[in-house]
């Protein structure tokens, strides 16, 4: 009998995120010892004494259009700041549950674009595609929010309907209403395939407990006596690097894992721990929606030669964000820095290349357990460039 067991959480709306989160807590108002940001101060003491209405003026919220600028002006979509309201939202998109229409959204060249809709949401139900853009929301335009601003218009109370306005691909234009549901996904799926030959187990998101759920599903199959595993990183958007890299370490014996490299610690290299399983060939699965930290996870198994990676052209968000809380309950979301394959490979604004190229008709799954099938008994590493040469 088959053996099918979903591990499941909750999101409404899903940004590539590769996050490093920070205990530093800092004060929400800070004293600058720069001339120049004296000039902020005159103006909100010109607007305190000159504003025709002073009824209207909030000096909590002008400190955090303030600190939103400083931000913005980096022109950076994965840097943002968040008032204590948008922070607590930002929480309970990695860990809540809430109602919203299930796509993942991402920032490209400042227009707001859908990386995918979720299988079996509403938003894929109402015709949503990988590659719209979104320019209203509510008939509100989205030009200059950010990509939470943008998470919270879109989500809403079960049962309300929210209007998105995009252009497709393909030229067209359409006001698209979906209704808001519980958007519930499977964060973690496994099942026997080929009369428990091989083993599959897909991986949505990187969260706290990726690693536990991963070893679960790992135990439920016949490790000694299976001929592969494919490990199936589609639209997966990231999460949390140390669970990418926990991931990778259940997989790689030794060697470097990921390259790092920001303004404070220079380049960093980060090693494998030595896995506690078989080498048996591993198939990973990648399309445009596999972003940030299943990129880091599918790219480091694969230079290392312990997997061959089937499908399309992986997202490309090659950066990293450090989570600074402050006193207030705002916080800062900063890019750092910028990682590397353990080759040395940029992945900023490239991805990952299949190994494996899928033509229109072929199926990723069947093309996997082909390869697999194709390379039973064969302990990793191997040349993977070589296993697929004609």
């Amino acid at each position: 009998m088959k053996r099918h067991r979903l591990l499941r959480r909750a999101f409404a709306v899903m940004i590539p995120a590769c996050i490093i989160i920070l205990t530093v807590a800092v004060s929400g108002v800070q004293d600058s010892p720069s001339d120049l940001f004296d000039q902020v101060y005159e103006i909100y003491e010109y607007v305190k004494s000159y504003y025709y209405q002073p009824e209207d003026i909030d000096d909590q919220q002008a400190l955090y259009g303030a600190m939103r600028g400083i931000v913005e002006q980096l022109n950076d979509p994965y840097s943002e700041f968040f008032t204590p309201e948008e922070k607590q939202a930002f929480d309970d998109s990695i860990n809540g549950e809430f109602s919203g229409v299930g796509i993942e959204i991402t920032l490209e060249e400042g227009v707001l674009t859908v990386i995918t809709p979720l299988v079996g949401s509403p938003a894929e139900a109402a015709g949503m595609r990988a590659g719209d853009r979104i320019f209203a929301i509510d008939s509100e335009s989205t030009e200059g929010d950010t990509l939470t601003q943008s998470a919270l218009k879109i989500r809403g109370d079960i049962g309300s309907t929210v209007v998105l306005s995009v252009f497709h691909e393909d030229g067209t234009t359409e006001d698209i209403a979906i209704v808001r549901e519980t958007i519930v996904i499977e964060a973690v799926r496994y099942e026997p395939m080929e009369d428990g030959t091989i083993a599959y187990i897909r991986l949505l998101r990187f969260e706290d407990d990726t690693t536990r759920e991963l070893d679960e599903a790992l135990l439920t199959f016949d490790l000694a006596n299976i001929t592969g595993l494919i490990l199936d990183l589609r639209n997966n958007a990231g999460g949390l690097m140390s669970e990418a890299l926990s991931v990778v370490n259940h997989f790689v014996d030794d060697g470097v894992i990921l390259i790092t490299q920001d303004r404070l610690s220079g380049q960093k290299k980060y090693y494998a721990r030595g896995n506690q399983i078989r080498n048996f060939p591993i198939a990973i699965l990648i399309n445009r929606g596999t972003a940030s930290s299943s990129e880091i996870a599918a790219g480091a198994i694969r230079d290392n030669n312990m997997a061959i990676l089937i499908g399309e052209q992986s997202f490309g968000k090659g950066v990293y964000q450090n989570l600074i809380d402050l006193l207030d309950g705002s916080a800062l979301k900063i890019t750092a820095g910028s990682y590397f394959t353990p080759n040395g490979t940029a992945v900023h604004g490239v991805g990952l290349p299949p190994d494996i190229v899928l033509e229109e008709d072929q199926d990723a799954i069947e093309v996997a357990i082909q390869w697999i099938n194709d390379h039973a008994g064969i302990e990793m590493p191997i040349d993977i460039a070589a296993s697929v040469a004609p």
